[in-house]
């Protein structure tokens, strides 16, 4: 039966990674490119302003979600085994060209993830937390396609809440047991009790965890990189010629050939940065900004947060050392002893403490990405506990079983929310890009921009962003 499954898994992947994706991921990141101005590199310095801005209505709503705990909840769920097991796992499998498929994936996906974002604040809706939404909400509203919705709110919710959150207590599990000889089964057992305690807190709980654990597990985890790459500067123009030579077959690659290398630096590199699947979406509407197109340009500077720099630091780490040639390891232990080989055996222990950050963050924030979907498909609160149950099962189940497998499905269900959430972001990106043309205009004017359902022409079912919310927020 195991096997059945594993052929179905494969094929599936096979025929999504291979063909469909790569062509809509690269075809729609370079037409919203081309379409936006070049959004994601124009305005990174203002991405990085907008993440001080605080939430509109803070002073008479405690349960409004700032810009930068919006920015946190997102970067949560991306910041996790993909920038550590996952980019070891690309390299193994793809060679050291991975690298580039996976950089040049962020540099243009980073447009993709301002379009989605963007859609996803203009039609938040209210709830009673704020606001929730996402790409479910705008197939619905923009669309008008709920069973478009519904199917993308079934994915995301068996992906990021259930597949995804043992993918992560998977690498956790197997870490510890690396680092300390801690058994499985005890870990799985601790991060589902751990879970539980924060996910049954709601929302504003999940805002104040991923705030507090994601800057210091991604400063920390940059230092310490940062001293390897230092240490090894010299090595830093070979290294470079290695990833783009084995990326266009210039070398050999360990691990296969030019196919392989964009296979796998496209999927692990959307598995990292999430830029066009439509997770990071459901965090951006959480939100309380003054115009839709601030959290579009922060959630897009995630994307550059979790790619360029913390996926390229543990790259060049593993490339350092040289323990990618030796083929016996892959996964969280090829990192851990890519650093280790570097500081000695306590970076082994580091990697393990890094990895119970990035990876608890990232359940944290994927456990909410099913919530807000849960709540799009029906409000009743015995759904939304039933969901709060399998969440904490998955994660003591991923702690105890075989990664390979669990690595598989998470990549078909990715695969099949990308390519619906696509489509959606193609028939709708016209909207965003309107609202980045009144954004700027404002700006050209001296203004703070302030966004309203007039701004653009004909825009409905908006829920948000009318005239009594619209003075509510020039008042504050």
């Amino acid at each position: 039966m195991l096997d059945f499954l594993s052929s179905i898994v494969s094929f599936g992947n096979t025929l999504l990674w291979s063909y469909i994706l790569i062509f809509l991921l690269i075809s729609l990141g370079l037409l919203f490119s081309f379409k936006t101005n070049f959004v994601q590199f124009r305005y990174l310095k203002e991405m990085i302003s907008l993440l001080t801005e605080k939430a509109i209505g803070s002073k008479d709503n405690s349960e409004s979600i700032s810009s930068f705990q919006a920015f946190c909840i997102s970067t949560a769920s991306r910041v996790g085994t993909g920038n550590l097991a996952g980019v070891a796992l690309a390299i193994a499998a793809g060679g050291p060209g991975a690298v580039f498929w996976m950089w040049l994936i962020a540099l243009i996906g980073a447009a993709s993830s301002f379009i989605e974002s963007t859609l996803a604040q203009i039609y938040k809706v209210k709830d009673k937390n704020g606001y929730r939404g996402g790409p479910a909400y705008y197939m619905e509203q923009a669309l008008g396609k709920r069973w478009m919705g519904i199917l993308f709110s079934i994915l995301i919710t068996l992906c990021f809440g259930l597949v995804f959150n043992a993918v992560q207590s998977n690498t956790i599990s197997l870490a510890f047991k690396e680092a300390f000889g801690v058994n499985r089964s005890v870990m799985a057992l601790v991060l589902a009790i751990i879970t539980a305690g924060v996910i049954f807190g709601g929302v504003k709980r999940i805002a104040k965890v991923a705030e507090s654990i994601v800057p210091v597990m991604a400063i920390a985890y940059v230092i310490i990189a940062g001293f390897v790459i230092f240490k090894n500067i010299g090595q830093l123009p070979a290294i470079f010629s290695l990833i783009v030579g084995s990326a266009f077959g210039l070398k050999p690659a360990v691990g296969g050939a030019i196919g392989a290398a964009l296979m796998q630096g496209i999927k692990r590199g959307l598995f990292s940065n999430e830029a066009g699947m439509g997770s990071a979406p459901n965090a951006a509407a959480t939100a309380e900004v003054t115009h839709p197109v601030k959290q579009g340009l922060i959630q897009t500077l995630g994307v550059f947060t979790d790619t360029i720099i913390i996926c390229t630091s543990t790259a060049f780490m593993i490339l350092i050392s040289g323990v990618y040639k030796q083929g016996e390891l892959s996964g969280i232990q090829l990192t851990q002893n890519a650093l280790s080989s570097q500081v000695g055996a306590w970076g082994n222990t580091f990697i393990a403490i890094c990895i119970l950050l990035f990876a608890f963050s990232s359940i944290i924030g994927n456990y909410y990405y099913g919530e807000t979907n849960i709540e799009f498909i029906n409000t009743n609160s015995i759904y939304l506990l039933l969901y709060r149950v399998f969440v904490v099962f998955m994660v003591w189940f991923g702690g105890i079983a075989k990664i390979q497998i669990v690595w598989d499905m998470a990549d078909l269900f990715m695969g099949l929310m990308a390519l619906i959430n696509l489509i959606a972001i193609f028939l709708l990106g016209k909207i965003a890009i309107l609202a980045l043309k009144d954004y700027k205009s404002q700006k050209d004017a001296g203004k703070n921009p302030v966004f309203s359902k007039h701004s653009i022409a004909g825009l409905e079912n908006v829920e948000c962003w009318d005239d009594e919310h619209v003075k509510k927020l020039k008042a504050n």
